[in-house]
């Protein structure tokens, strides 16, 4: 009896470890199948790869081809993380971690100084642009980011505004012995007094006031110590762009409604605030306004618009016996859903429009489109602005900021000149007026261009 229970354990053992191995091996098989279809998974990801990029390089080499058949005047620039190219394109400036949404000049046009939303501003030397460095100088703003920045008229301090603490900073810039900028140091806090974004942030020309505003109906304008002057509800409804002229006398705001508003700031002769006074309205738009450009001495205003058209008005009026603006001329313009920049050439011969990552050139002799660049980057333009003498268009968005060459300027002036010629003129004029045609044409030649 013994002996049989024995033979029925021993028997019971074989047949468990039998059956053990037996799914050892299976499971070894299973194993080894699924390695083997692995293999062939890889193998054909790896040949699709091949065949993909095989294929890119064919289409790449029939868009070149297509590229050199298109003519002026829209070009979409090859626009991507590593590179961007542009036959008007002359520099890059680069040293921002995260989106540009500001930039401004010094007086002088040594200095640029830029923000953006990694907490940073930037203070270039930008006193040659065709130069292939640009050096930069780095400051950065505590627990938040400036989404303005703007020069004090002495170059020797700009302010911000902050996003999430919604007010004013004030920061004084050191030089070092050699004449570049060594340090800035926040000296300034304005009160807080807007509830909603800000949308416009200005400093006076002659230093005598600033300027904000919120994309409600709130402006303020202060004086340089952080105190308010004056309270002014824009009655725009919703307010989408404010600024102060290059004169330093207006403050103009423009929103929801088509008509742009105008004030003056008026100080007395000691230089004492007085009051803020509606002077008058650039009017003609059939709905709202995005934003408003100057030329160098606020003889001209530009204006683009969710009608889908642009204007330039001739504000050199005399305000104060009711003279109106004038309107000079009114083009159409390619919109987007998103809103319009625009930006005027300081001789007001060119205004630049910029609707999503395009921009487009035109001439406010003629209205005509001159050219439009794609693609300049993979998200918003959220800047654009001439240079003070109007040989350069400077474009910010994602992380950097483009300059571009005003191709239309030239061109402008080519033609302005050679109307000038029909007429009678001085040997002198002549000899000048030739020289201009000269010189823009060989420009134009070195970059490959047509006038």
């Amino acid at each position: 009896m013994e002996s049989e229970g024995m033979n029925l354990l021993i028997n019971s053992t074989v047949l468990i470890t039998v059956f053990i191995g037996a799914c050892v091996l299976l499971l070894m098989y299973i194993i080894k199948l699924l390695n083997a279809d692995q293999k062939n998974v890889e193998h054909k990801r790896k040949n699709e790869k091949l065949f993909e990029q095989t294929e890119k390089k064919k289409d790449s080499g029939a868009s070149s081809k297509t590229k050199k058949k298109s003519s002026e005047p829209r070009w979409s620039g090859r626009s991507d993380k590593q590179s961007f190219s542009h036959p008007w394109l002359l520099t890059t400036l680069k040293g921002h971690t995260s989106q540009v949404l500001d930039m401004e000049f010094s007086s002088s046009g040594k200095y640029l100084a830029s923000c953006g939303e990694d907490r940073a501003v930037l203070l270039w030397d930008t006193k040659d642009l065709t130069q292939k460095d640009h050096k930069s100088l780095r400051i950065n703003i505590e627990f938040d980011h400036p989404t303005f920045v703007k020069w004090s008229p002495d170059s020797k301090a700009f302010i911000i505004h902050k996003y999430n603490a919604n007010a004013i900073e004030v920061y004084k810039v050191e030089k070092k012995k050699d004449g570049w900028l060594g340090s800035a140091t926040k000296a300034l806090t304005f009160p807080k007094v807007h509830e909603e974004d800000a949308v416009g942030l200005g400093i006076a020309c002659n230093g005598k006031f600033i300027m904000t505003c919120s994309n409600k109906t709130d402006l303020v304008v202060w004086d340089l110590r952080g105190q308010q002057l004056a309270r002014v509800d824009t009655y725009l409804m919703s307010t989408a762009c404010a600024k102060i002229s290059p004169c330093g006398r207006f403050i103009v705001a423009s929103g929801f409604a088509p008509d742009v508003k105008v004030w003056e700031v008026i100080f007395n002769k000691a230089g004492e605030y007085q009051e803020v006074k509606r002077v008058f309205e650039l009017t003609g738009h059939t709905s709202g306004v995005h934003d408003v450009a100057f030329d160098v001495d606020t003889s001209h205003m530009a204006t683009v618009s969710k009608d889908g058209t642009w204007k330039l008005f001739d504000t050199k009026v005399d305000y104060k016996k009711g003279e109106d603006p004038h309107l000079k001329i009114t083009s159409k313009y390619e919109q987007t859903s998103r809103n319009a920049r625009i930006a005027l050439s300081p001789n007001a011969e060119v205004v630049a429009i910029a609707t999503w990552n395009s921009l487009s050139f035109y001439s406010t002799h003629t209205g005509r489109l001159d050219g439009t660049i794609e693609n300049i980057f993979s998200g918003d333009i959220t800047s654009i602005m001439f240079d003070s003498l109007g040989k350069y268009l400077l474009v910010s968005g994602d992380k950097h900021i483009r300059v571009f060459h005003n191709v239309t300027g030239y061109r402008c002036e080519v033609a302005t000149a050679k109307e000038k010629l029909k007429q009678n003129q001085t040997s002198a004029t002549r000899e000048r007026l030739e020289k201009l045609i000269c010189d823009n044409e060989a420009f134009l030649n070195r970059l490959g261009l047509k006038l």
